[in-house]
């Protein structure tokens, strides 16, 4: 019978936190100085990673119970940088999901504590990894090293703006926070310098981060080595065995060691296969054996709404990931409990055979809504941007622009034809000659040509070329040069110069205040909306397998991004995002012409 029927919870005594918020320490300890020390006594953490700008601000308390009834004590959050510094300079920790100091405030009202993940640098399949989009307008910019005053000073900017939020959090403060982490896997980042991590610890500890610092980094002496910090707890991605401890502890001898990132499943990239849970029941054993405190990366993973979502370096150079970021983990993206999610729970309840358990939450209520009736709004043809000119093509950082579209346009010879290649495309592209669609270019599949066709003999061929900029790579050096848009076209070899460019970042205001006012054509790139009647709310799945590659927007939230290459088709739209009466839905699709078909909405995303 599953845990699901009766009462289940996690190893907290009433005694432990008190009725009201009160004044804890969190030290370290025991034998060798290796173990947690929650006011005074042996603590295991047993964590998962829940991120806040992940999960609509209505859903955390829902998730954040999830996570303890499944048998956890800590939450692990990152904290994404660019999400709260879209802009250079101005700074947003109060609306929707950027309000953190609200989910600390959710976790020490639910018992549960907080090992913090602020980066600057996270990876975490986040744009840029979790790094503002600003930083890449400049050619020359050195990451994550003290090479660069420029990076340094952001740095700084940001850690004094997060402690202003953060420290009322801590746990010397009366908060739930009990320790920060460092940065995020250093040492997987091909250019190490030792003196940036001490320089990190040491602004954190001058802005007022004077509790237990950890770091988190793969089980090697080359990954440790620089990122770890006399007197910081190690942190293994994710330390399977008592050797990967041993590694650890030979490298920063007398601090804790726990496995910082268990992974229960996978990221996925668009054009993969479809996602598969990995039982870590054994990771789990042997923690739970042996004592050893653990975060799951991730307990629940959400969604990458919006454009938030990151890439990988792999395959052919370059691969986006989903909007879905499931992960395979043991709570699902809706909040709903998996087999695994009993599973783990069970372990966990088999060693404290004397508690008292809290039951699950009840799952949040879900629905279908019939075929939405879709109609052509205008297509980007006829939608106005900033329009710029410039004799070379200019990257989207150079314009100040982070991902969306931009049109680039170039007017050739008459009767021009040949081989159009590209020195970047940066990601996605449709390419139109004197109008008419040509074809694609695909950097996930490494393409940088194409054959523009022989036409008529008119003055002044134009070539149009409508880029997409997807989620900037997240991992490894790969992510230092990965800037968007085009650069270095040529037409059979010869360099094309003298470039008109329109920005289209497809921001939610400007999305939603689109009219057909301007008109309409047939070409491929059209926006498509659609109303629907609601006499209540629950969250429910857009399936957008009928369309082509773009964006949804529902009653202005950004959804993210679907594609016809799956592994996923329907899109997470959660139920703070409807309202009772009508709703409206946008849709931008790059290979879309004057077809708009209905759109579904269902109770679960397969």
């Amino acid at each position: 019978m599953s845990l699901i029927a009766f009462s289940l919870a996690v190893s907290l005594s009433h005694a432990q936190y008190g009725s009201k918020p009160a004044r804890h320490t969190f030290t370290f300890g025991g034998a060798s100085n290796e173990e947690f020390l929650l006011d005074g006594k042996a603590f295991q953490l047993r964590g998962g990673e829940i991120d806040p700008g992940r999960v609509p601000a209505a859903y955390w308390r829902h998730r954040i119970r999830m996570a303890k009834a499944m048998g956890l004590n800590t939450i692990c959050p990152y904290i994404f940088w660019n999400d709260h510094e879209r802009t250079e300079g101005k700074w947003d920790f109060k609306t929707e999901s950027r309000n953190i100091g609200e989910f600390f405030k959710i976790c020490q009202e639910e018992k549960m504590w907080v090992l913090l993940r602020p980066g600057p640098y996270v990876c975490g399949e986040w744009d840029g990894g979790g790094l503002p989009s600003y930083l890449w307008k400049y050619p020359d910019m050195k990451f994550r090293s003290m090479d660069d005053k420029r990076y340094t000073d952001a740095v700084a900017r940001y850690i004094h703006e997060l402690a202003r939020v953060v420290k009322p959090y801590l746990i010397e403060n009366g908060g739930p926070i009990i320790m920060t982490q460092i940065e995020n896997e250093y040492g997987s980042y091909p250019r190490h310098d030792h003196q940036y991590i001490v320089w990190l610890h040491d602004t954190l500890v001058k802005e007022g981060f004077k509790g237990k610092l950890s770091n988190s980094d793969g089980a090697s002496v080359n990954m440790l080595k620089d990122s770890t910090l006399p007197g910081v707890a190690v942190g293994l991605d994710s330390g399977l065995s008592e050797a990967d401890w041993a590694t650890a502890r030979k490298v920063n001898p007398g601090v804790p060691i726990f496995s910082g990132e268990t992974y229960p499943g996978w990221l996925r990239h668009w054009g993969e296969g479809d996602w598969a849970p990995t039982d870590v029941s054994n990771e789990l054993k042997f923690y739970m054996d042996n004592k050893k405190s653990f975060s799951l990366y991730l307990v629940h993973g959400g969604t990458n709404f919006g454009f938030n979502t990151g890439a990988n370096n792999g395959g052919k150079g370059y691969e986006p990931d989903l909007t879905s970021y499931d992960y395979g983990c043991p709570i699902s993206e809706q909040g709903l409990p998996t087999k695994e999610f009993d599973r783990y729970r069970n372990l966990m309840a088999s060693y404290f055979p004397n508690e008292k358990w809290m039951l699950v939450p009840k799952p949040v209520p879900a629905m279908s809504i019939p075929a939405i009736t879709m109609r052509p709004l205008i297509d980007i043809w006829h939608t106005v941007g900033k329009v710029t000119q410039r004799r070379l093509p200019a990257l989207f950082e150079e314009l100040g622009q982070n991902q969306g579209l931009i049109r680039y346009e170039v007017k050739l010879p008459k009767d021009a034809s040949g081989k159009l290649s590209f020195e970047r495309l940066s990601d996605y592209a449709t390419i139109f000659v004197d109008g008419k669609y040509i074809g694609s270019l695909d950097r996930r599949l490494g393409q940088k040509e194409i054959e523009l066709p022989e036409g008529a003999k008119v003055v002044d061929r134009k070539v149009e070329i409508l880029v997409e900029g997807m989620g900037r790579i997240n991992y490894s050096g790969a992510m230092d040069s990965d800037r968007k848009g085009i650069s270095g076209v040529k037409l059979n070899g010869n360099l094309l110069s003298d470039w008109t460019m329109e920005m289209l970042p497809l921001d939610d205001r400007w999305v939603s205040e689109l009219s057909q006012s301007r008109g309409l054509s047939d070409r491929k790139g059209q926006f498509f909306r659609g109303k629907f009647e609601l006499s209540q709310t629950a969250d429910t799945f857009l399936d957008m397998r009928k369309y082509g590659k773009g964006v949804v927007w529902v009653n202005g939230h950004n959804l993210g991004r679907f594609w016809k290459i799956g592994p996923q088709y329907r899109l997470y739209c959660p139920a703070p995002w409807l309202k009772k009466g009508m709703n409206t839905i946008t849709v931008f699709d790059m290979e879309g012409t004057g077809e708009s078909p209905a759109i579904e909405g269902f109770g679960a995303m397969r």
